[in-house]
């Protein structure tokens, strides 16, 4: 049988931020800025709540992430009629590939050992009413 987790994060989808650096007693130090940690966290407690008693997975996965962002108030109907009907994309920032690349951080040790597990990818952003990431991890098997 194959293993399989679905969740979803509410609110406007955030890219992973650049490493900052700071200068401490003559050593870099490398961090992650806030706003990236913050919700890297929300995504690792909404990965821990649907991953329930289940240790993390060792095998290959595949991950899906559906991106919904939210159709911009400035809009005209027109263009949000286009948005609704997919005619539309988001071809905005943040990038789906720093999205992607925070939630894959995220669920280090929680839905997976390592995201180097991560052997299939499929990410999709549209435009929709409600901000929302909604993503699946399921085992890749031979």
């Amino acid at each position: 049988m194959t293993f399989m987790v679905t969740f979803q994060v509410e609110g406007p989808p955030q890219g992973k931020g650049r490493p900052r650096f700071s200068n401490r007693g003559g050593f870099v130090k490398t961090y992650t800025p806030k706003q990236t940690a913050d919700y890297e966290t929300m995504i690792k407690a909404s990965a821990m709540l649907a991953m329930g008693a289940s240790e993390p997975l060792e095998t290959p996965v595949a991950v899906f992430l559906h991106v919904t962002k939210a159709i911009p108030a400035s809009y005209t109907k027109k263009r949000i009629e286009a948005c609704l009907s997919g005619s539309e994309r988001p071809a905005k920032k943040p990038d789906i590939d720093n999205i992607l690349k925070c939630y894959l951080d995220a669920m280090n040790d929680v839905v997976y050992l390592d995201d180097k597990q991560v052997v299939t990818i499929h990410a999709t952003q549209v435009y929709g009413t409600f901000p929302v990431v909604e993503v699946l991890v399921k085992e890749e098997l031979q």
